[in-house]
């Protein structure tokens, strides 16, 4: 699937962002997939994620995850939970509402002076038929950009992934 286009170039802090999100999934992975692997060593059997047989269950959907800071750049207040779930409500229910999911975290990445910003952050998670790619591309920007507006963000991050879903 092609990666959506952007209007204008990624600052920084962006690529930054997005690698460090890239690398924690891959350690993610690897913490999960290396002692199951690793288990089957020194025996006589084969360890297996999946046996061959599987059959592909699920319809192709893309899967969109967007992270979002709460810390403000201008030394502004924090944004609140009230002010992050009135915004989802806002920007972001209207253009998915079938459903979303939010996950509260903690936050790191190096900002454009070199300094290690720390913060609590949301990554909300969508998923729509791949289908529709084209269509919510331009829905999805706009509730970065809106965030960004709103709150005086440097940017929200952004991971688009083909996947398989079966509800």
């Amino acid at each position: 699937m092609p990666s959506p286009k952007l209007s204008r170039p990624l600052p920084r802090s962006v690529k930054q962002r997005t690698l460090l999100a890239g690398v924690g999934a891959a350690i993610a992975v690897l913490a999960v997939a290396a002692p199951t692997a690793q288990a089957g060593l020194g025996t006589d059997r084969t360890v297996s994620i999946a046996p061959a047989t599987t059959a592909v269950r699920g319809e192709r959907y893309v899967e969109t995850r967007l992270f979002f800071g709460t810390e403000r750049p201008d030394g502004g207040p924090d944004v609140t939970d009230a002010q992050f779930m009135a915004f989802v409500d806002r920007h972001v229910t209207p253009g998915f509402p079938d459903g979303l999911t939010i996950q509260e975290g903690r936050g790191q990445w190096r900002d454009s002076r070199g300094a290690i910003e720390r913060e609590r952050s949301y990554e909300l998670i969508l998923l729509y038929p791949a289908s529709e790619a084209s269509r919510r591309f331009p829905v999805i920007e706009a509730i970065r950009d809106a965030y960004v507006r709103s709150y005086t963000q440097d940017s929200v991050a952004r991971l688009d992934e083909p996947t398989l879903a079966d509800f």
